[in-house]
């Protein structure tokens, strides 16, 4: 899992539940009906928006993205320069045997292989790069929706409460408690919002950014592939991708094992869900 995102829930629930427990007894803080108002009409509301496919997979990319770690954009562009050299020391054909986990990777390997032109390898990745945006969009929507339905759901568990409550007013004794039952609702909501859906929704969202630089990686390294340039050329292409502080320099002519181009070239890119 993801370490930043494993600290962020471990804390969060922590806090949240000392805060409770300091503060008395935490029985007050359970409410069924209000749950199920809260839960139930978020999950409606949102099935009601969207289509229910669309909903389990945005469930669906959630764990996954939270499961494993993202992809890294140092490790891709060491990656094109090993392409790079393949290319230069056994050309364009040798990158048709490149494989990879990446489907992305390894279909642009293959239309450098086929000579395709310049222009196409960017039509295809700028493609895939518009393909990607869109899916993360409508799985990163689904959540952001929760996120506005479910403090909604507390507002009215809310008002459900004060009118139950009213119709109480003759016996005083009981609108303490029943008060503090109608607020519940609001809590439950505000709390699925603020600690569940949106950092899922933004978790979602750096994800994005993050395939989509690589993408952005590979597409460029491409193209300075198929013109011929040299690695070193490449790699001061593709480093602009990262943070000054975060790029690795490279030595000219590091000496390889035969064959060890090859094996750098597959490095197993893992695919986040989309």
């Amino acid at each position: 899992m993801d370490f930043a995102s494993l600290l962020g829930i471990f804390s969060g629930i922590a806090l949240i539940v000392s805060a409770i427990l300091l503060g008395g007894n935490p029985d007050v803080f359970v409410n069924v009906p209000g749950l199920m108002i809260v839960a139930g009409g978020t999950i409606a509301a949102t099935l009601l928006t969207v289509q229910f496919k669309d909903v389990l997979n945005a469930f669906k990319a959630a764990w996954i993205v939270f499961t494993q770690d993202k992809t890294n954009a140092q490790e891709m562009i060491d990656t094109m320069l090993e392409l790079s050299r393949v290319s230069h020391r056994h050309g364009l054909l040798k990158l048709g045997d490149v494989e990879s986990d990446s489907h992305v990777l390894k279909r642009t390997c293959n239309l450098l292989a086929e000579a395709a032109s310049e222009q196409v390898i960017r039509n295809t990745l700028q493609n895939e790069i518009d393909s990607l945006i869109a899916r993360h969009h409508s799985v990163q929507d689904v959540f952001r929706k929760m996120a506005a339905y479910a403090p909604a759901f507390g507002m009215l568990g809310t008002l459900i409460g004060l009118i139950q409550m009213l119709s109480q007013l003759s016996n005083p004794e009981t609108i303490g408690p029943a008060m503090a039952v109608a607020l519940l609702t609001t809590f439950y909501g505000s709390l699925l919002a603020t600690m569940v859906f949106l950092p899922i929704a933004g978790k979602l969202h750096a994800r994005t950014l993050s395939e989509v630089t690589n993408l952005e990686i590979i597409r460029e390294g491409c193209i300075s592939i198929l013109t011929n340039d040299h690695y070193m050329h490449v790699y001061e292409q593709l480093a602009s991708y990262l943070p000054e502080a975060q790029r690795k320099p490279i030595k000219i002519g590091k000496a390889q094992k035969p064959g060890e181009e090859n094996a750098k070239a597959a490095r197993k890119k893992p695919e986040a869900s989309r």
